[in-house]
């Protein structure tokens, strides 16, 4: 029975991954931030074992050695954390806070485990996003975040072929999680928190950024959509590097992939209500 550890398991894409893997068969180990959260996953699926993890923790980080068996056949590196906003007007700490999360919290997860990947020439997912490879205005530091993720993942890939260790990506378009669900409640808290300069000068990036998510927001992808992508990503025997979760996902890069870059930027200057 193949194990793995998903990290930000509490909720969204990283419950539908747990849930989805326990119920094929995979002994999953659910990295999650409280103790509410590891009940309500055991709750729904007994075989489900939670492990407090904080990525950003070094204490939880280093715990892991005691909570995992000595073979780990998969890490799917799932937790993230998102920051809105205008680059000029991100605070420092807004902006270390999305990296540590999103690329630091995650490579030091990735180092604590990968003896036990390489016991078992495991695998390695990363959940990233079209926003690592198309950048969308008022999401500059995510974007960022995950194009800092796919580069590391490249790298990886790269690196450990000695001892296979498989390493891809996953990119979601939009998903229906509870941040997406509340991201009108989320722009408000970004709009409260700029100076009123900065309110003034992006008030027409803000009131596109909104039209933007309500005119995605049907479309959002269910988060067990983007499960069964990860667990193709694990199962396949030759695992691509790269996977694209949705149709929002595939329109999004094929149009970065094919339209000239100063057109890429005037359509998506239009569609987010700049111009």
């Amino acid at each position: 029975m193949p194990t793995a550890l998903v990290t930000g398991a509490g909720r969204g894409i990283g419950q539908a991954i747990t849930l989805r893997l326990s119920r094929a068969g995979w002994t999953v180990l659910a990295g999650v931030r409280d103790d509410v959260s590891g009940e309500r996953l055991t709750a729904e699926d007994g075989r489900i074992t939670p492990v407090r993890l904080d990525i950003t923790n070094e204490a939880h980080v280093l715990a892991l050695a005691d909570r995992l068996p000595d073979r780990l056949d998969a890490l799917v590196n799932n937790a993230a954390i998102g920051v809105l906003g205008p680059i000029e007007a991100v605070t420092s700490a807004d902006l270390r806070r999305q990296f540590d999360v999103n690329v630091l919290g995650q490579v030091a997860v990735t180092q604590a485990v990968l003896p036990r990947l390489r016991a078992a020439r495991g695998r390695i997912v990363f959940i990233s996003s079209t926003g690592g490879r198309v950048v969308v205005p008022m999401e500059g530091a995510y974007c960022a975040s995950k194009f800092a993720l796919e580069g590391l993942a490249d790298a990886l890939r790269a690196e450990l072929r000695p001892w296979h260790i498989r390493v891809s990506v996953v990119e979601p378009g939009p998903t229906d999680t509870d941040p997406w669900r509340e991201i009108q409640r989320i722009i408000d808290d970004m709009e409260e928190r700029m100076s009123p300069e900065h309110r003034d000068l992006y008030g027409r990036h803000t009131a596109g950024l909104r039209s933007v998510v309500r005119r995605l927001g049907p479309r959002a992808l269910p988060p067990d959509a983007v499960a069964r992508v990860v667990e193709q990503a694990l199962t396949a025997r030759r695992p691509r590097a790269r996977y694209l979760a949705g149709t929002a996902a595939h329109v999004m890069v094929a149009m970065n992939r094919v339209l000239p870059t100063r057109l890429g930027d005037a359509v998506g200057a239009r569609i987010g209500g700049i111009d």
